[in-house]
C-alpha cells in the first residue's frame, strides 16, 4: 500500500470504533476520516482523536448508514483518496424500530449499511488500489432468516436481530471478496474483542476487555502487511478462523440478491 494511506471508519464515535481510529492514526502515514451521525458528538471525537494521537490528519464526515440515499450522496461527494474502508457501525435497539423507508433498523444499519458502503465506495477504492475493506462482525452470529430478515413475522428480539446481522456481515464479506478481487480490493471480516459498550449493554452483556483490546484485531486486519492478498477471510484474536456461514455459497448469493433489491 502506498504512503499516506487514507482510512474511512464507520461507527467511530463508539467505544471500539474510537479505539480503531486512534490506533490507526498513530501509525505513521495514515490519514483517518471518521463517520458519525451526530455532528457535535462526531466533531468532539475528532478533536479528541487529534489530541490523543498527535495526528492532525483526522477529519470527519456525517452520514446515517441506515439511509441508502445518504450513503450514495457521501460517495458522490468524496473528494480524497481512500485505501481502507472499515465498516464498524452497528445498532441494537431493544424495540423494533424502522427507518423512514420502513426498513427494520438493525437490518438497515448493520447489514444494508455495510452492503451499501461496499457497493458505492468500491469504485473509489479501486482507483487507489491495492485497497482493503474490513467488516467488523462478531463470533456472536447466527439465526439468519432470509424469509423474514426484518422480523415482520418473527417476534423481534434485539439479540436475535444482532446475531442475524453479524452472520449476514460475514456472508457479505465473502460475496464482495469474490466480486472485488479483480479490482485489487480485498474484503475480510473479523470479530472485535468483548468490550463494555452501548451496543453490548443494549444486548444485556458486559465486557471484559478494554476498547483497545477490542480494536486490536480490526486494526491488524486493516493495516498489517502480513495480510496482503488475504481475501474473503474471517479473523478472531488476530488469527484466521473458519467461517461456516461464508462457505454456504447458495445462501451467500441469496443474501446478496436480497440486499441488492433494497
Amino acid at each position: 500500500m502506498p504512503d499516506n494511506k487514507h482510512v474511512l471508519i464507520t461507527g467511530a464515535t463508539g467505544a471500539i470504533g474510537k479505539s480503531i481510529a486512534r490506533m490507526i492514526a498513530v501509525i505513521e502515514g495514515y490519514y483517518v476520516t471518521i463517520l458519525g451521525r451526530d455532528e457535535n458528538k462526531t466533531k468532539r471525537v475528532q478533536e479528541e482523536l487529534v489530541r490523543a494521537s498527535g495526528n492532525e490528519n483526522i477529519d470527519y464526515v456525517l452520514c446515517d448508514l441506515s439511509r441508502k440515499t445518504e450513503i450514495i450522496s457521501l460517495a458522490e461527494s468524496w473528494d480524497k483518496p481512500l485505501h481502507v474502508l472499515v465498516n464498524n457501525a452497528a445498532v441494537t435497539p431493544r424495540r423494533r424500530e424502522k427507518t423512514p423507508e420502513g426498513i427494520e433498523m438493525q437490518w438497515a444499519t448493520n447489514v444494508l449499511g455495510y452492503f451499501w458502503m461496499m457497493k458505492h465506495f468500491a469504485h473509489i477504492l479501486e482507483k487507489y488500489a491495492p485497497a482493503r475493506i474490513v467488516n467488523v462482525a462478531s463470533y456472536w452470529a447466527g439465526d439468519l432468516d432470509l424469509n423474514d430478515p426484518e422480523f415482520k413475522q418473527r417476534h423481534y428480539n434485539n439479540d436475535t436481530a444482532y446475531r442475524q446481522s453479524k452472520q449476514a456481515d460475514r456472508m457479505l464479506t465473502v460475496a464482495f471478496a469474490l466480486r472485488l478481487a479483480s479490482k485489487n480490493i480485498t474484503v475480510n471480516a473479523c470479530h472485535p474483542g468483548d468490550v463494555r459498550s452501548t451496543l453490548a449493554s443494549n444486548l444485556g452483556y458486559g465486557g471484559h476487555e478494554s476498547p483497545d483490546q477490542g480494536a486490536a484485531t480490526p486494526v491488524w486486519v486493516a493495516t498489517s502487511p502480513e495480510l496482503k492478498g488475504m481475501n474473503g477471510k474471517y479473523f478472531e484474536h488476530r488469527q484466521e478462523s473458519r467461517c461456516y456461514f461464508g462457505e454456504n455459497q447458495q445462501q451467500v448469493e441469496a443474501l446478496f440478491a436480497l440486499c441488492e433489491k433494497t
